[in-house]
Formats: C-alpha cells, sequence, structure tokens
C-alpha cells in the first residue's frame, strides 16, 4: 500500500510539473512580450518541459510495473492505451515547438535577431493544442480508475 501510494504521488508531482512548464511556454510565448530574456526563458522551460515528460512517462510506467493492479490488468484497459496515444501525440507536436525554441535561441545568439511575430504565433498555436490535448488524459485517468469499460 505505501509503495501505490509514493508511486501515485510521485506521478501526480510530475503531471503538475509539466502543466507548469507547460503552461509557461503558453504564456510567454507571445509577439508582444518578445525578447532576448523571454527566448531563452522558453528554451529553458522547454527543455524542463521534456524532462518532467520523462519523468511522467517513468511514474507512469512504474504504477502500471510495481501497482496494486499489476501489469496485466493495465495493459489491458483501453482507456490506458488513450492516455499513452494522447501523450504520443502531444511529445509529436511538441518536437517543433522545440526545435523552433532551440533555432530562436542560436539566432540570438547570432545576430541578435528575435522571431518573427507570425512565427511566435504558429508555435504558441502548438503550445496551446498541446495544453488542450493534455486536458483530455486526466478525463481518461478518472475514468480508468472507477473501472469505467470503453469498448
Amino acid at each position: 500500500m505505501t509503495l501505490e501510494a509514493l508511486l501515485a504521488g510521485l506521478h501526480i508531482v510530475a503531471i503538475l510539473s509539466l502543466v507548469v512548464f507547460l503552461a509557461s511556454q503558453a504564456a510567454l510565448c507571445r509577439g508582444e512580450w518578445m525578447n532576448a530574456a523571454v527566448v531563452r526563458r522558453l528554451s529553458r522551460l522547454d527543455m524542463i518541459y521534456g524532462l518532467t515528460a520523462v519523468a511522467v512517462l517513468l511514474t507512469g510506467f512504474a504504477r502500471t510495473w510495481w501497482g496494486m493492479k499489476g501489469l496485466g490488468w493495465y495493459w489491458h484497459q483501453p482507456l490506458l492505451h488513450f492516455k499513452f496515444g494522447m501523450f504520443v501525440v502531444i511529445g509529436l507536436i511538441s518536437i517543433k515547438p522545440t526545435l523552433t525554441y532551440r533555432r530562436w535561441l542560436k539566432a540570438l545568439d547570432g545576430t541578435g535577431a528575435l522571431p518573427a511575430e507570425s512565427e511566435i504565433r504558429a508555435t504558441r498555436r502548438l503550445v496551446m493544442v498541446q495544453a488542450h490535448l493534455l486536458i483530455l488524459i486526466p478525463i481518461a485517468a478518472v475514468m480508468l480508475a472507477r473501472g469505467v469499460l470503453v469498448k
């Protein structure tokens, strides 16, 4: 029981951390606020966001492996596959902003150039898509925890 509580707690901390760093990107990635410090901060936030995503995955896998319900129960649940699939989709969407932030940082360091307004909007749109898709995961998690069967 103690291991289950510890794994659940670590998973929740990882999820909340992921949300914080994704929300921070959404808040900062705006044309009217863009300056050299914001470009650097977005790049750093994105790196931490990636690390928290890894932590979410590792703690989630730990819960399925060592949790009370066990590997067999979890991996036969369609809602778990939905959650994992959404997480992968969000991860794939996050690749473009990550590469964009790196390019912005390189341009800033090389020429001092700030990103164009259109590029900022396009990047923020992808960050917001991630944030909105992320909302579906805890809904599926609650349904999974309550034993809702999806066929």
